[in-house]
């Protein structure tokens, strides 16, 4: 190593910062694209050859580049998008560290062309990869920008080998330009691979275009099982498409989050997602979902990652709760019956859980009713039903009961069709539900400690119980510290005296590390109650009456998230007339 400190030459500045930014040819094509988003483009062409290592050519139709700020635009730090420190933290753009272009020529053959408005002609640089200034020429151009980028890699063999196949690399373009047209809407995307028109997304503008754009993009089943969801707080607004728990996924590769129309990937947008579908999700399986969060460009740090892929919000609590909340409100007015009758999106084989609670709890402080008193209630429910019957001619959503099939299923008639219900599930997802409110309204009990309870942690984890005492407390702890690396717990939630409270405090400050927030008690305490629900529920096997079953059926359409179980099975399923048909091949 040379002990002396010199400043390196402009050629290996860029290719060292290419290394920070351009991964592989779709981190060109990010680049490219969202320059000539944030240019105003409506019409984006991509011409990509042998996966992008050898061609990458973007055309829009923006606003272009001045003739005489062609060749600045490819040094480094060269920007139009901000000027000074307040522009650098209310960004609202896509780029803005004017790194993109100098990156990519110092590691390619570049040619940039373009024109503004009112202009004869157009003007075009070309670089080599080289610390050579690059000369300007007049070239033919319309209106808009030209970005050809030859050779990837052509002077850095190291970085060139590490590419994939020609398939892989495109793949990889493809599902970035699918990413990007999902949260632009009024563009008209096209690309091409080897001169073959590979995608076109047209221009959408109104809802029925968007929805069609989704449905290309995610495909139609996605669309079929999705809801539409708007929610706004203050400045805060939610807006997008989340599938029912029904339509769940073996991978998370159907999630698609954008912050002020940048797409990211963040822990804590995750970890509120993931919340949000947490009693209606069936085990081990990831929602889908397209959403849009918008809020003031001041409120969100975007130049946290060299690629922009991670974001740090300002108030990193708030944004999480209104995510959390937005979606368990739009989930929690699903309708029980909704799902698809083939069920194709579940999983192949469903069984019960069986897994131990990782927090043993108490269960004797819970009143259960019992399966004849529920029953009881079943039957006024019944009787207010009968007189909404007679008022009207209105069949309810979930129908009238039929029959009762093996005394498992509950068979009932719509003005569709046949509805199949599997009672235990639903009687379980209701009875669920009341108890979930009866802790909400009632509030967590606190329950002290005979043997106060010393917990030894690392400094770090202590300091964010100090800091976070108030909301331990919320959920029905005392806890105090006693030392650099160790707290004291005076109090525990009533329900939960009898779990492993040592794990239960070390879980929660991990979680307020990462998320500045903890739901570990009130899952604990849920997890509890979609046990009591579960073994309280009326049992496959035992035989209703015909008024029992439409009182339970009353109840489902009253009932949030009555669509599935506690464990994200399908309380019920719809077969209309019309599929019934195909089912006997009528009509043919």
């Amino acid at each position: 190593m040379n002990s002396r400190i010199k400043k390196l030459g402009t050629l290996l500045s860029n290719q060292i910062a290419a290394g920070e930014v351009i991964e592989r040819p779709a981190s060109v094509v990010k680049e490219l694209v969202e320059n000539s988003l944030d240019a105003g483009a409506k019409k984006i062409e991509l011409d990509i050859e042998q996966g992008g290592s050898r061609l990458i050519r973007v055309r829009d139709d923006g606003i272009g580049i001045h003739a005489d700020d062609l060749i600045l635009a490819l040094s480094r730090h060269a920007t139009s998008k901000i000027a000074d420190l307040p522009d650098l933290e209310k960004i609202g753009t896509l780029g803005f560290r004017g790194e993109a272009l100098a990156s990519i020529s110092s590691v390619s053959r570049l040619t940039l062309s373009s024109n503004t408005a009112n202009q004869p002609s157009g003007w075009q640089v070309v670089t080599e990869g080289t610390d050579a200034e690059p000369e300007i020429n007049p070239v033919a151009h319309p209106e808009g920008t030209t970005m050809e980028v030859r050779d990837l890699f052509f002077n850095t063999p190291a970085r060139k080998k590490f590419l994939r196949t020609e398939k892989t690399e495109f793949d990889h373009i493809d599902e970035l330009i699918k990413r990007i047209a999902l949260s632009s809407f009024d563009v008209n995307f096209i690309l091409r691979h080897n001169q073959k028109i590979v995608r076109h997304y047209r221009a959408a503008t109104s809802s029925m275009e968007q929805i069609q754009r989704v449905d290309s993009l995610c495909g139609a089943a996605f669309v079929e099982h999705a809801l539409h969801m708007e929610a706004q707080a203050s400045e805060l607004k939610l807006s997008g498409w989340i599938a029912k728990p029904e339509f769940s996924r073996s991978q998370a590769d159907l999630q698609y989050f954008y912050v002020n129309g940048r797409m990211i990937r963040d822990k804590l947008l995750n970890h509120a997602v993931r919340q949000a579908y947490h009693d209606v999700m069936y085990g081990d399986r990831h929602p889908a979902y397209v959403l849009f969060l918008k809020l003031p460009p001041d409120q969100v740090d975007v130049n946290v990652h060299p690629a922009k892929q991670e974001v740090r919000f300002r108030e990193s609590r708030l944004v999480h709760g209104f995510v959390l909340r937005s979606i368990q409100d739009a989930l929690a007015h699903t309708h029980a019956g909704e799902c698809a009758a083939s069920g194709e999106h579940m999983p192949k084989t469903i069984t019960e859980k069986t897994a131990a609670l990782t927090y043993p709890i108490h269960r004797a402080s819970m009143p259960v009713q019992s399966v004849q008193e529920k029953m009881a209630i079943y039957h006024e429910l019944h009787e207010v039903a009968e007189k909404k019957n007679t008022t009207g001619n209105e069949v309810p959503p979930l129908g009238f009961a039929l029959a009762q099939l093996k005394n498992i299923y509950i068979l009932a008639e719509n003005e569709e069709g046949l509805v199949l219900v599997d009672m235990h599930a639903a009687h379980e997802r209701v009875m669920y539900e009341q108890l979930k409110k009866q802790i909400s309204e009632q509030k967590i009990i606190s329950q002290p400690l005979l043997v106060p309870l010393t917990v030894n942690l690392n400094e770090r984890e202590v300091n964010h119980i100090e800091r976070h005492q108030h909301l331990f407390h919320q959920a029905g702890f005392v806890i105090d510290r006693i030392g650099t690396l160790s707290v004291v717990v005076r109090a525990v939630p009533d329900l939960l005296r009898d779990g492993n409270i040592e794990q239960l405090v070390r879980d929660m400050a991990a979680d307020f590390i990462e998320h500045q927030k903890s739901s570990r008690v009130m899952d604990s305490i849920h997890e509890l109650l979609g046990t009591i629900s579960c073994h309280a529920a009326v049992r496959a096997a035992r035989r209703l009456t015909i008024p029992e079953m439409n009182a339970l059926l009353r109840a489902m359409e009253t009932t949030d998230h009555a669509g599935q179980c506690n464990h994200g099975r399908p309380t019920s399923m719809r077969f209309s007339m019309a599929e019934l048909d195909k089912l006997f091949l009528r009509g043919r």
